[in-house]
């Protein structure tokens, strides 16, 4: 730090320069989180951009504003709530925190039957599919929990209930299943998972239940697949948790976790504090917190209601379909994603034996669009995949515009390995007089041949 001060303008237009150098938050098609709002939601973000919702004596309408919030969202999962009965949830700073609350209820709800049963209660785990985000594996090196993981395999990128049952023992605390993957969008089957865990309870006499991540699906499926039981109209899901942050439509920072009934919750997990004015219950890792990403939820939800909702997810649906439809046209990419589920594409090349879908990626973002490449994980971990997510500030316009980049992209890597050829024969031609050269002369002329010709093409390629 700087021994004396700096001007307001100076400090504001260093910052402001270096920040141009980020990338455009609308063209990061790898993210799930919502990169736009309607100004009038930007102006009530502001105004409360100085509340610490944690003293809720000080600011009760935003407390309140964040039950309604609860209720809202617990009667869009098909929480069985009595007349007048207020639903068990809490706002977090996204999934992540939720799912860590969650999967404490569960260890703890556990820990304290195994003690009744004076039986052990020092090994938990928990069963997972291996699609799981990276949130989950905290949770359980974290919290001392076995993560037990369903492995994948080629063509089947998502939790195999079936297996995941197998997996089950009485140590398990829960078996989580995820409502839009992470890798490609895809709705594990919570019923066929509930079924299966119904009736292994029943011949063995334990009460393994079901939490579902539906962090990016849980705003998706009560609008587009109101039929899909997936929610707590299924006895065993105890919780939920969902990102406001993601299909939501609210900006980074805030995630929802709601219980089935006060029961699914300890209540030794709840504190009671008073000295901010009274006698406030928190459920939360974190202490402090912003107010404003909790009243841009509530905005989002009573300005959009049901129709607004379903409205843009169809949108996004249809914008995701554009976008594979001109993928398929290519005639050079397999579709790896369902057309049911979260509005994303994932693909992969069909031969990628003389380019990668990493490179792909690399020289897409020459055109400004972030496209993430990545390997499935364990027992799929060969097959590499592209994915776009698809946003509600994801036009049909953007989509067509992304698929014209991306034959241009492709038709660049093809010319690639002419060229590089092209040189490499040429400076053997040159060379015939000096002799055969040996294997590191060959390689170390193909990689100065590769250096030059990228360096070629950042001089052609500048920014005006």
């Amino acid at each position: 730090m700087a021994e004396n001060s700096i001007p307001k303008e100076a400090a504001f237009q260093i910052i402001n320069d270096e920040l141009m150098l980020d990338g455009n938050p609308r063209l990061n098609l790898a993210s799930f989180v919502t990169t736009w709002m309607e100004p009038e939601c930007d102006k009530l973000i502001m105004s409360a951009i100085n509340k610490n919702y944690v003293d809720m004596d000080e600011y009760p309408v935003t407390t309140e504003l964040q039950n309604r919030c609860v209720n809202m969202i617990a009667h869009l999962f098909n929480a069985p709530l009595g007349d007048g009965e207020a639903a068990v949830g809490v706002g977090t700073v996204g999934s992540s925190e939720a799912i860590m609350l969650a999967g404490l209820a569960f260890k703890r709800k556990w820990q304290n039957k195994m003690k009744t049963q004076g039986k052990p209660w020092d090994k938990p785990n928990i069963v997972t599919g291996a699609n799981v985000q990276v949130c989950w594996e905290k949770f359980a090196r974290y919290f001392e929990v076995e993560l037990k993981e369903v492995k994948l395999r080629d063509g089947y990128y998502v939790m195999d209930p079936d297996k995941a049952v197998e997996m089950v023992d009485e140590n398990t605390i829960c078996v989580a299943a995820i409502l839009g993957s992470t890798l490609n969008g895809e709705f594990e089957d919570v019923k066929r998972l509930n079924d299966l865990l119904i009736e292994k309870n029943k011949q063995t006499g334990w009460d393994t239940p079901i939490h579902v991540d539906a962090a990016s699906g849980g705003f998706i499926a009560p609008f587009l697949y109101p039929e899909l039981d997936w929610d707590f109209r299924l006895p065993l899901v105890k919780s939920i948790n969902v990102s406001g942050h993601k299909y939501g439509l609210v900006y980074a920072g805030i995630g929802w976790v709601i219980w089935r009934s006060k029961a699914d919750l300890p209540d030794e997990l709840i504190f009671h504090i008073n000295y901010l004015g009274a006698d406030q219950p928190t459920f939360t890792l974190n202490f402090s917190k912003g107010s404003s990403q909790i009243i841009a939820q509530y905005y989002q939800l009573i300005r959009l209601g049901h129709e607004g909702y379903k409205n843009i997810m169809e949108n996004c649906q249809e914008n995701a379909m554009v976008l594979k439809e001109g993928l398929e046209k290519t005639g050079r990419f397999n579709i790896v994603s369902k057309d049911n589920g979260v509005p994303l594409v994932a693909f992969s090349l069909k031969d990628n034996s003389k380019h990668t879908e990493f490179e792909v990626s690399d020289m897409l973002r020459r055109y400004g669009w972030i496209v993430p490449a990545y390997t499935m994980p364990p027992d799929a971990q060969h097959v590499t995949v592209l994915r776009v997510v698809i946003r509600e500030d994801f036009s049909r316009t953007l989509a067509e515009r992304l698929v014209i980049d991306i034959e241009k992209v492709l038709h660049e890597l093809d010319t690639l390995p002419t060229r590089i050829s092209a040189k490499i024969a040429a400076s053997e031609e040159n060379s015939v007089a000096i002799g055969k050269k040996s294997d590191i002369e060959v390689t170390r002329e193909i990689t100065t041949a590769w250096r030059k010709f990228v360096a070629d093409r950042k001089k052609t390629n500048g920014v005006c």
